[in-house]
């Protein structure tokens, strides 16, 4: 038992140099921080550019679902059209006419 107290005092003193220059900071929060450029224009360059790279995906996700929802929705006649086909069809108006009003609500 004593030797493996001592084995362990002794291992313990030869790795307690270690453990405490790993705690030690060679540098501070200044400029030869490796991380001192993340708070200055870069800081706010990237922050916006995340922002604007998380806004084109919830914009493209929103896009996709609105596009995917209206696939199944029937498109809605246009209303003077049909009454100006319901007229021709009743012979009220020619084939002239027909054409001309129907360039105009295109």
């Amino acid at each position: 038992m004593k030797i493996l107290g001592w084995m362990m005092s002794l291992s313990a003193g030869w790795l307690m140099p270690g453990v405490v220059f790993a705690q030690q900071r060679p540098y501070e929060w200044g400029w030869e921080h490796p991380m001192w450029w993340m708070w200055g224009a870069w800081g706010i360059g990237m922050g916006l550019l995340m922002l604007l790279f998380w806004g084109a995906v919830i914009v493209g996700i929103v896009v996709g679902i609105r596009w995917l929802i209206s696939q199944g929705k029937a498109s809605p006649s246009d209303a003077a059209l049909d009454i100006l086909r319901q007229r021709y069809a009743r012979g009220e108006i020619n084939k002239e006419e027909f054409e001309a009003k129907k360039r105009d609500l295109s």
